[in-house]
Protein backbone atom coordinates (compact mmCIF):
# COMPACT_ATOMS: atom_id res chain seq x y z
CA UNK A 1 0.00 0.00 0.00
CA UNK A 2 1.58 3.31 -1.01
CA UNK A 3 1.55 6.21 1.90
CA UNK A 4 -0.52 9.21 1.41
CA UNK A 5 1.91 12.39 0.40
CA UNK A 6 0.14 15.38 1.57
CA UNK A 7 1.59 18.29 -0.21
CA UNK A 8 1.82 21.90 0.97
CA UNK A 9 -0.48 23.04 -2.03
CA UNK A 10 -3.19 20.87 0.30
CA UNK A 11 -2.01 22.79 3.20
CA UNK A 12 -2.73 26.17 1.32
CA UNK A 13 -6.28 25.42 0.41
CA UNK A 14 -7.12 24.13 3.84
CA UNK A 15 -5.54 27.78 5.32
CA UNK A 16 -7.60 29.96 2.32
CA UNK A 17 -10.75 27.63 3.35
CA UNK A 18 -10.50 28.89 7.08
CA UNK A 19 -9.46 32.10 6.22
CA UNK A 20 -12.37 33.12 4.14
CA UNK A 21 -14.44 31.25 6.52
CA UNK A 22 -13.13 33.77 9.51
CA UNK A 23 -13.78 36.10 7.07
CA UNK A 24 -17.51 35.68 6.24
CA UNK A 25 -18.03 35.15 9.93
CA UNK A 26 -16.39 38.50 11.11
CA UNK A 27 -19.47 40.42 8.89
CA UNK A 28 -22.20 38.57 10.88
CA UNK A 29 -23.44 41.17 13.61
CA UNK A 30 -22.97 40.30 17.06
CA UNK A 31 -26.12 40.35 18.88
CA UNK A 32 -27.16 42.63 22.05
CA UNK A 33 -28.68 40.27 25.46
CA UNK A 34 -32.03 41.78 24.72
CA UNK A 35 -31.52 40.04 20.90
CA UNK A 36 -29.84 36.91 22.08
CA UNK A 37 -33.50 36.50 24.45
CA UNK A 38 -35.76 37.52 21.89
CA UNK A 39 -34.34 34.94 19.57
CA UNK A 40 -34.30 32.26 22.41
CA UNK A 41 -38.16 32.73 22.71
CA UNK A 42 -38.70 32.88 18.72
CA UNK A 43 -36.39 29.32 18.62
CA UNK A 44 -38.73 28.36 21.55
CA UNK A 45 -42.05 29.04 19.12
CA UNK A 46 -40.02 26.77 16.26
CA UNK A 47 -38.51 29.59 14.32
CA UNK A 48 -36.19 27.97 12.60
CA UNK A 49 -34.43 31.39 11.22
CA UNK A 50 -33.77 32.79 14.32
CA UNK A 51 -32.16 29.51 15.08
CA UNK A 52 -30.39 30.28 12.66
CA UNK A 53 -29.03 33.45 13.35
CA UNK A 54 -28.46 32.60 17.01
CA UNK A 55 -26.24 30.04 15.59
CA UNK A 56 -24.18 32.48 13.07
CA UNK A 57 -24.35 34.80 15.99
CA UNK A 58 -22.49 32.72 17.73
CA UNK A 59 -19.28 30.84 15.56
CA UNK A 60 -16.69 33.71 16.31
CA UNK A 61 -17.24 32.20 20.09
CA UNK A 62 -16.92 28.67 18.52
CA UNK A 63 -13.30 30.37 17.05
CA UNK A 64 -12.22 31.66 20.08
CA UNK A 65 -12.56 28.81 22.38
CA UNK A 66 -11.14 26.48 19.35
CA UNK A 67 -7.91 28.88 19.29
CA UNK A 68 -7.38 27.96 23.44
CA UNK A 69 -7.14 24.28 22.09
CA UNK A 70 -4.85 24.61 19.16
CA UNK A 71 -1.54 22.88 19.14
CA UNK A 72 -2.86 19.96 20.88
CA UNK A 73 -3.00 17.71 17.95
CA UNK A 74 -6.02 18.61 15.93
CA UNK A 75 -5.50 21.63 13.71
CA UNK A 76 -7.79 24.71 13.87
CA UNK A 77 -10.38 24.16 11.28
CA UNK A 78 -10.86 20.39 12.83
CA UNK A 79 -11.80 22.11 16.35
CA UNK A 80 -13.66 24.74 14.52
CA UNK A 81 -15.67 21.89 13.07
CA UNK A 82 -16.45 20.00 16.07
CA UNK A 83 -17.70 23.48 17.89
Amino acid sequence: MRQLKISKQITNRESQSLDKYLQEIGKVDLLTPDEEVTLAQRIRDGDQKALEKLTKANLRFVVSVAKQYQNQGLSLGDLINEG
